[in-house]
């Protein structure tokens, strides 16, 4: 599966919720791009060296476009967040190892800016596995960015932080509620949910793969800036080790260190 490099046209922008943007890009890294992957995005301000890694969100491949869902956390993503429609932005993708498409019962967790990656793994569960997914959101509050767009491809159960809306709690919270179990658990978020996901998935003997989040510079595999403890040897860095970037971000939960 190959990479391309090329300067993408902005072709949709809008501020989903507070502090979180989307933008459709027209670029042909969408033909060979799978649910999981990320690209890397860089700044129109060459003072900002290193680009930005952004999880896909959706894909469509017969109109070359993907869908980029992210929050402002830095300068990067900040001047991300002022361009218009029309506007040029270099891209580099895709990049990573994707999730694969398993399972009859699946359980699909985003949790913050982990929920945009689980859109389009929801889409082709739905579509291409004919599986109908239980789909556990984890919000900060009532900014229910995307939610909607989960609701055409499974059963959604929403959890927030603040209690404003479905479960006061975590999405483990939730599950361990509702009672939740299916035969493999995809999940995407921060560190402490995908370690909390990792032990319901344990408890309940069910196959998980998480996507890791980290910081990035190269985004190719050839700084180590992003690597993740893990059971197996680095060919590369021959430590335990992985890089997130190339040999990620999707993993099997049992396989690194959480």
């Amino acid at each position: 599966m190959s990479k391309i490099t090329e300067f993408a046209t902005i072709t949709e922008k809008e501020e989903l919720a507070a502090g979180i943007f989307s933008m459709w890009i027209s670029t042909k890294a969408a033909e060979s791009a799978v649910p999981g992957q990320f690209v890397s995005l860089y700044c129109q301000d060459h003072s900002r060296l290193l680009p930005r890694p952004i999880s896909i969100c959706e894909i469509d491949r017969e109109n070359s476009s993907l869908h980029l869902v992210y929050r402002v956390v830095g300068k990067g993503t900040e001047e991300f967040s002022h361009y218009q429609v029309g506007d040029e932005i270099k891209v580099v993708g895709p990049l990573g190892n994707g999730f694969p498409l398993e399972g009859k019962n699946p359980i699909v967790i985003g949790g913050g800016i982990g929920v945009p990656p689980m859109l389009q793994l929801s889409k082709e569960l739905h579509n291409k596995l004919k599986a109908e997914p239980t789909i556990v959101l984890g919000y900060r509050n009532q900014d229910l960015f995307l939610k909607e767009s989960f609701d055409y491809h499974g059963e959604v159960n929403i959890a927030t932080d603040d209690g404003s809306v479905g479960v006061h709690g975590t999405v483990v919270d939730l599950m361990e509620q509702k009672e939740i179990t299916g035969d493999v658990i995809y999940a995407c978020g921060p560190k402490p949910m995908l370690a909390a996901v990792k032990a319901y998935a344990l408890k309940k003997g069910i196959k998980c793969y998480v996507s890791m989040e980290e910081r990035m510079a190269c985004g190719i595999g050839a700084c180590l800036g992003c690597v993740c403890k893990t059971k197996n040897v680095d060919e590369h860095s021959k430590v335990h080790n992985a890089r997130i970037c190339k040999d990620g971000p999707v993993f099997l939960a049992e396989e690194v260190e959480l």
